[in-house]
């Protein structure tokens, strides 16, 4: 029997098969079953499937195994049985290939981001791949087919799984949008060479939106790789009818595409969503009488593990903004939370930063929907300050409410308007406020929000592709040295060191002792941090921040003063507030790099007078 080696190793064009998902569904399975389940579970539906490929001509059929991964099988309860799903998967197609037909290991993506832009590390990724890979050769597969990949990084990590644990042959395919790009905007130039020199023995590109896009990537492609190419396109852009989906490219224009890829340098042909053993049959006719390109390394592009586009040098901080040069020199910085609007009417809002401004605070700090409360855009809002005042402002960005290519143009307009400093937050769920039935986006997070920021700052997008001049960024993030599980909060904010945060913020801190603790393992980091401090105006203000804000502590003497004050009536209990507050600023003074100072309710002249500004 062949194995993808040999059939790389021919020189010839040989056909893969077409999607699976498509017969099993026709066959009686269930729209929402676990297909990767089913050679397990009724192996002769998968089976039935794979012999129509045979039938039709395939020399490679595909394990049906694309999303049997330990993170996707979690969903349907079912991780303990990655291993065994992956076996049974290719014994099933092992015994419908017979001996003249090869049988490919197919791995899909894992379904959640993986690192720099999500939480999964690439070193979990590969052993989540691993576990897959070692099913499918403990079944016989002959080679794998890595595919319907977005992020080259994660597709890179299937790679090393598959290289550490056996010397089969590797087709590895991204899918590509309607502008033949991935979804995080890596061009082919850019993941076929990266690809190849990660030990991709054929690079392609599969599923994406029909056989005109496939063609035109494989074009790009044969320009820039001197191994073979693979294409496995949807049968065009389906359409919905009802609550199904119908692929209206017939096989005949499958076919004839097919041909085409191959006279453009594709040795590997197949199908993917929506196709059938009679597009592959047309597939089959169209390309036998075709003969490969024969493609040399003259005027190919140097294969190499890194990204086309050359990263830039990010500008200096101390060049960034005014805030971010007093951070490289360090000097102690004063910021001051101000709240934006509910409205449209921004009049109170810049009268405070004008205030601010003449107390000579060094910036103000500017939520983005705290406590999922919908206000006016901190970006928008830091750009008002910013050119009605001469102030500096920090808006918090949250991914709460952005996809990944909203962020991104959010981010590349505010910097072309100026905006500098910036603090990353993941964002508060939508439960917490007045529209519980809102839905969140949380693309990425608050670590995966860092990593594009600094990508912007060396000039690369999320796909490594140059943009020109680099954004100036002065970026943040938060951290709360009080977190009740310290070891998760530590290990994320590592994370965001190492992505290139800039600052830190801590949430507002009342127990200096508390704060030193966190502060011994948090500034091992080198990351400047800015701590937190709220000026207490009542005792139930002192209550609801320790009951009912998360991630903020409220020791118990702090509340028993505010009691106490109380006593006394509105002004004692706030001027106890006060104290208090600068108490802590007093305390931490010359320990870390500065304070961010809340202006509750609006008040920012307790926010001056916290400080130890003059108004």
């Amino acid at each position: 029997m062949p194995t993808l080696r040999d059939l790389i190793d021919d020189g010839r064009t040989h056909v893969l098969d077409g999607a699976m998902g498509t017969l099993l569904h026709h066959q009686g399975a269930p729209a929402n079953a676990c297909f990767d389940e089913l050679a397990a579970r009724r192996p002769e539906l998968v089976t039935a499937a794979h012999a129509a490929y045979v039938a039709a001509g395939a020399h490679l059929i595909e394990t049906n195994s694309f999303g049997a991964n330990p993170i996707k099988l979690a969903s349907h309860g079912l991780a303990e049985e990655t291993e065994a799903l992956n076996t049974a998967a290719a014994v099933v197609a092992r015994a419908a290939a017979g001996e003249t037909v090869a049988v490919l290991g197919a791995v899909g993506p894992l379904g959640v981001r993986v690192e720099p832009f999500g939480e999964l590390s690439l070193a979990e990724a590969e052993a989540a791949f691993g576990r897959q890979v070692r099913g499918l050769l403990a079944g016989g597969v002959d080679g794998f087919v890595l595919e319907t990949f977005s992020d080259v990084h994660e597709l890179q990590a299937a790679i090393r799984a598959v290289r550490a644990a056996c010397d089969l042959a590797v087709i590895a395919q991204m899918t590509v949008q309607g502008d033949g790009l991935t979804a995080f905007g890596t061009a082919p130039e850019s993941f076929g060479p990266a690809l190849a020199a990660s030990g991709a023995d054929v690079v392609g590109v599969n599923c994406s939106t029909g056989p005109a896009e496939v063609l035109g990537v494989i074009e790009r492609l044969a320009r820039v790789v001197s191994i073979p190419i693979s294409g496995q396109p949807n049968a065009g852009i389906p359409r919905d009818l009802g609550d199904r989906k119908l692929y209206v490219a017939s096989p005949e224009y499958v076919g004839t595409y097919a041909r085409r890829m191959v006279e453009a340098g594709a040795r590997f042909v197949g199908g993917c969503c929506g196709t059938t053993p009679e597009h592959i049959a047309s597939v089959a006719r169209f390309v036998k009488s075709v003969t490969p390109v024969t493609r040399g390394t003259e005027g190919v592009a140097v294969a190499r593990s890194g990204e086309v586009d050359p990263a830039r040098e990010p500008v200096p901080l101390a060049e960034r903004s005014r805030f971010g040069a007093k951070l490289a020199r360090g000097e102690w910085v004063v910021s001051v939370e101000v709240v934006p609007p509910r409205g449209a009417d921004a009049t109170p809002m810049i009268a405070q930063a004008r205030r601010l401004e003449a107390a000579g605070v060094d910036a103000i700090n500017l939520p983005d929907g705290p406590r999922a409360q919908s206000r006016m855009s901190a970006l928008l809002a830091g750009l008002m300050i910013e050119r009605e005042t001469g102030i500096e402002a920090i808006p918090h960005y949250a991914c709460r409410d952005r996809n990944l290519l909203g962020m991104l143009s959010d981010l590349l307009g505010a910097s072309a308007a100026g905006l500098r400093n910036l603090l990353v937050v993941t964002g508060d769920p939508p439960k917490m406020g007045p529209y519980p039935e809102a839905t969140a986006v949380f693309d990425i997070d608050a670590i995966g929000l860092t990593n594009l920021v600094a990508q912007l700052n060396r000039s690369l997008d999320p796909g490594g592709n140059a943009l020109g001049a680099p954004t100036a960024f002065v970026h943040g993030v938060g951290v709360n040295p009080a977190a009740p599980d310290l070891e998760r909060e530590l290990s994320r904010f590592g994370w965001k060191a190492e992505a290139g945060a800039c600052f830190a913020m801590t949430q507002p801190v009342f127990d200096v002792e508390q704060l030193d603790a966190g502060l011994v393992r948090l500034q091992r980091f080198g990351v400047p941090i800015i701590v937190g401090v709220w000026p207490l105006v009542s005792l139930r203000n002192a209550e609801f921040l320790a009951n009912e804000v998360p991630g903020i502590t409220v020791p118990s003497w702090v509340l028993d003063r505010m009691q106490r004050a109380s006593d006394g009536g509105r002004e004692t209990a706030l001027a106890e507030g006060v104290a208090i507050a600068r108490e802590m600023v007093d305390a931490i003074r010359g320990r870390v790099a500065g304070v961010q100072i809340a202006a509750p309710f609006g008040k920012v002249e307790v926010a001056i007078d916290v400080a130890g500004l003059s108004s």
